[in-house]
């Protein structure tokens, strides 16, 4: 598994798609530091690419690579090799190669300007999407046979994640505002994972005081060692179950 790890990388690290999505972050990283006149309005700044940008490119990326190295798979398939070392090693090379684009395009500028905390946390929530929207493409590339069909499935993925669950929940909670449904917004939040990125990373420079009782709330909560590690367990989840599911599908379909 190692060498076939070690191929994809190459493979995946060569591509020009990586590089101009390395490039891209570390130009804006730097240009927003340099424009923004505090640290943490950079970091807002920032969490808005982390929250939308970096998900749409991890997911058609890996949806497309997937799919585009298909008789390269069929290939190994063919050859005295596990099911489950070909997958894992295909796993494991879009992360790295997306995670180590990210880690430079964004993780070096926030090192550099703002070595706190709240950028490690910045670093390692961005990461995380990574593996989780990494592992939702191959959930879908792996069930829809057609690219065009698996294309359209995971943007529409994408588009609930990080826009429609949100407007779901605003509109809930105006529907419900004569309630107390403060503490449910801590449930709603676990099954989102970008919104538990979002509010992990706002608690972290203090954005919270905005939000109202809501924020007190999630800080008291999200805010705490316990709620934290509460919070990476979470997280962890919303990669392994896909994974999982990606895996155990892999191994038995029909190449």
């Amino acid at each position: 598994m190692n060498k076939l790890f070690k191929y994809i990388l190459v493979d995946i690290l060569r591509n020009k798609v990586i590089l101009f999505y390395t490039l891209a972050l570390l130009l804006i990283s730097f240009s927003v530091f340099n424009i923004s006149d505090s640290p943490e309005k950079a970091i807002v700044s920032l969490l808005n690419i982390e929250l939308i940008v970096l998900p749409l490119i991890c997911s058609i990326f890996s949806t497309i690579y997937f799919y585009n190295s298909s008789e390269f798979i069929e290939l190994l398939t063919a050859q005295p090799l596990r099911r489950g070392f070909i997958f894992s090693g295909l796993l494991m090379g879009l992360i790295f190669s997306l995670c180590t684009a990210f880690l430079i395009g964004t993780g070096i500028p926030l090192l550099l300007f703002y070595p706190v905390k709240a950028s490690v946390l910045f670093i390692v929530t961005g990461m995380v999407l990574t593996l989780i929207f990494s592992a939702f493409a191959l959930v879908v590339a792996v069930y829809a046979g057609d690219k065009a069909r698996g294309i359209g499935i995971i943007l529409m993925v994408w588009f609930y994640f990080t826009m429609l669950y949100d407007g779901l929940v605003l509109f809930l909670m105006f529907q419900l505002s004569d309630y107390p449904i403060e503490k449910a917004m801590i449930t709603l939040a676990c099954f989102n994972p970008v919104d538990l990125v979002r509010i992990l990373n706002l608690l972290q420079i203090d954005v919270s005081a905005i939000m109202g009782y809501t924020g007190a709330i999630f800080k008291d909560y999200f805010g705490t060692s316990t709620g934290m590690f509460f919070a990476g367990v979470i997280l962890l989840g919303w990669f392994m179950l896909p994974a999982f599911v990606a895996t155990r599908r892999f191994l038995k379909k029909d190449l």
